[in-house]
C-alpha cells in the first residue's frame, strides 16, 4: 500500500541552495511515488504483486495505472477519487544526489475504511509493504489487517514522523535512510557502526528488525540474532532517486519467496545500487535476471 505520483524530474548541474534560481539542463516526466516505485521493485523481482492506492481522476493517473498493469501488478484495489493525482518536484544534480518536493494530492485521501474495504487484497499477501506518504492511521490500518492474517509486515518510513510504540509494535521489519534512522532514534548516523547503534534503539521501542541504508556504504540490519552490514555494488551514480525503493521492494519480494534476512538483504543492496545508475524513478528499477548478474559478479 503506498503513494502513485506523477514525477517531473530536473536534471540541473547542483541543487540550488536557499533562494537561488538554477537552470535546468532537461526535465522528464516518469511514474513515481514511494507506493509505485516500491510495487514495481517488487514485481520485477519476480513477486505476485498487489497495489492498494488512489490516483485522481485525471489524465496523470490514467496513465500510472497503465504503467501499474504494464508490470504485471494487480490493480483492482486501486481506485480513481475527485482529487489530484499525487506530483513529485524533483531536482537532479550532477553527482546524483537529489532534492524532492511532494505534492500528496490522492494519496492522502486514503482513509482507514478505505484500507478496510481492501483487506482481503491485504490478508491475501504473504509481506504487506507501506510508506508514510499516506495518513497515518490508513497505514495503521493496513498493519493491522496484515498482522491479523499472519503476514509479514514492512514500513519504509518515509518521509519520518513520530511513530508511537503501538505502531512500531506492528512492524515486523522497519526500513529507514541514515536521516530517518538519526530523527527517530536521536542518535548521529553516518557510519555502520552508527546504524547498528540506531537499529538496536529502535529495536529497543518494538519493532522486530530495523534496516538502515546508508548509500554508497549498503545497508546495515539489526535483528534479535545480531547485525549484518551488506556492502553496496561499486556503480556510476546517475540518480539515486529511487535506491531506497529498489530496495524495500527488492527485500520484500525475497522476503515473499521464503529468503532469510542475509539473503533478502544481499538482493535488496544489490537492487538498490543498481538504481542509481539510471535517471527517474520507477524507469530505473531493476529486473530479476540484472540483479542475479550483479550478485553473480556478471557486472
Amino acid at each position: 500500500m503506498g503513494s502513485i505520483n506523477q514525477d517531473m524530474v530536473a536534471r540541473v548541474p547542483h541543487l540550488p541552495g536557499a533562494g537561488q534560481t538554477v537552470l535546468a539542463h532537461e526535465l522528464v516526466i516518469v511514474p513515481g511515488g514511494k507506493g509505485l516505485n516500491q510495487a514495481v521493485a517488487a514485481a520485477r523481482l519476480g513477486a505476485s504483486t498487489a497495489f492498494v492506492g488512489l490516483v485522481g481522476d485525471d489524465g496523470a493517473g490514467a496513465r500510472l495505472l497503465t504503467v501499474l498493469d504494464d508490470e504485471g501488478i494487480d490493480t483492482r484495489a486501486v481506485e480513481k477519487v475527485n482529487a489530484l493525482t499525487g506530483r513529485a518536484l524533483i531536482a537532479v544534480a550532477e553527482d546524483g544526489e537529489n532534492h524532492i518536493v511532494v505534492v500528496p494530492g490522492a494519496n492522502w485521501v486514503v482513509t482507514p475504511d478505505y484500507v478496510e474495504s481492501h483487506r482481503r487484497v491485504i490478508q491475501s499477501a504473504r509481506v504487506v509493504l507501506t510508506q508514510l506518504e499516506n495518513p497515518l492511521d490508513a497505514v495503521e490500518r493496513a498493519l493491522r489487517l496484515a498482522r491479523g492474517n499472519d503476514a509479514r509486515t514492512m514500513l519504509n518510513a518515509t518521509p519520518p514522523v513520530a511513530l508511537g510504540a503501538e505502531l512500531l509494535s506492528l512492524i515486523d521489519i522497519l526500513v529507514v535512510n541514515e536521516h530517518e534512522a538519526a530523527a527517530m532514534a536521536t542518535v548521529a548516523v553516518s557510519t555502520p557502526a552508527e546504524a547498528a547503534e540506531a537499529g538496536h534503539a529502535l529495536r529497543a521501542r518494538g519493532c522486530g528488525v530495523v534496516i538502515v541504508t546508508l548509500g554508497a556504504e549498503g545497508a546495515v540490519l539489526v535483528s534479535a540474532d545480531g547485525v549484518i552490514h551488506q556492502r553496496a555494488i561499486p556503480v556510476e551514480v546517475v540518480d539515486t532517486t529511487a535506491a531506497g525503493d529498489a530496495f524495500a521492494g527488492g527485500f520484500a519480494a525475497r522476503l515473499a519467496e521464503g529468503a532469510g534476512l542475509p539473503d533478502a538483504l544481499e538482493w535488496a543492496v544489490a537492487a538498490g545500487s543498481l538504481a542509481v545508475t539510471a535517471l527517474g524513478a520507477a524507469p530505473s528499477i531493476p529486473r530479476r535476471a540484472d540483479v542475479a548478474r550483479a550478485l553473480s559478479g556478471g557486472g
